[in-house]
């Protein structure tokens, strides 16, 4: 049996099982107290576990430290997220449950979670982007998920902004209008001043959105060249969003790479999570057995 955490921001989501045919899960907010925010989930693991908890896997918010080797190995470093800032968050864990724990970045979590039971089985090299409160991606290359001096951070990359067509600057603390601060949910809604989920589909927010997140992927494909995207998120439960960013992709590439994944099977390449909202706990779930064979 195996623990599994997905830290977001705003959430806390727990699972317990051992893979997506025994979940069993509970959420609660992500307080401004860390502390307090890891009791609950270590009282949820205590009264489900019943002594036969092997590990734990995290899946968290960041920006983290992913390396087990580091001495700020499970920490979340530099986040805005208050009172979290330089918060031992794998080591809480740990300690209070005595197992291992393993420990990566939200979105390399899903990753994982759609290469083990979803969209992604059986493609060694992909990438899972999340659109949402954030944008965030993490990439599976060959069987393997892309760490590097710390872990991608893809929702910071910087993409052309027509000022005179979009003149809103961004909403990013750190790089205002890189595409986090283009294209997610926070900057949808201060751009046109409702929640992007109540857009009708025929504004004209769908076709940018769906442009600025077309170069982003425009980008990875090219520097990447993975075999499919996976996108998740909350943005991205708009299903008349992938067909629109899949024929914008098609128009930026302007037949430059010659892939039939792309050209000719674009449904197959751009394609929304099988899990759904339990990719990021199941990916958790996935880093807890991970940590386990690792001894």
């Amino acid at each position: 049996m195996f623990g599994a955490i997905e830290a977001g921001g705003t959430k806390f989501v727990c699972g317990i099982g051992t893979g997506p045919s025994d979940l069993e899960t509970t959420q609660f907010p992500t307080t401004t107290s860390p502390e307090a925010t890891v009791q609950q989930a270590v009282e949820f693991f205590r009264a489900r576990g019943a002594g036969k908890l092997q590990a734990v896997g995290i899946a968290s918010f960041g920006p983290i430290d992913p390396h087990p080797d580091s001495p700020t190995f499970g920490y979340i470093t530099s986040t805005p997220k208050e009172g979290w800032r330089d918060f031992d968050l794998a080591g809480s864990v740990g300690r209070a449950l005595h197992v291992p724990v393993g420990f990566d970045t939200d979105v390399n979590g899903a990753a994982l979670g759609e290469s083990r039971w979803g969209a992604a089985q059986g493609v060694a090299d992909f990438l899972y982007l999340t659109v949402g409160t954030g944008i965030g991606g993490g990439a599976m290359v060959h069987g393997r998920i892309l760490h590097g001096l710390l872990h991608p951070e893809m929702g910071h990359i910087r993409i052309p902004h027509n000022c005179s067509q979009d003149p809103y600057p961004g909403g990013c603390p750190f790089h205002g209008d890189c595409l986090e601060g283009l294209a997610s949910g926070p900057a949808m809604e201060a751009r046109w001043g409702v929640r992007a989920q109540e857009l009708p589909i025929e504004h004209p927010a769908w076709r940018l959105e769906a442009h600025y997140l077309a170069l982003g992927l425009a980008n990875w494909v090219c520097t990447l060249s993975p075999r499919r995207i996976v996108m998740g998120g909350g943005v991205m439960q708009q299903a008349h969003l992938f067909p629109l960013i899949r024929a914008e992709l098609l128009r930026i590439l302007n037949d430059y790479i010659q892939a039939p994944e792309i050209t000719a099977r674009p449904d197959s390449f751009v394609v929304p999570p099988q899990l759904g909202s339990h990719a990021g706990v199941l990916g958790a779930l996935a880093l807890g057995q991970a940590a386990i064979a690792r001894g």
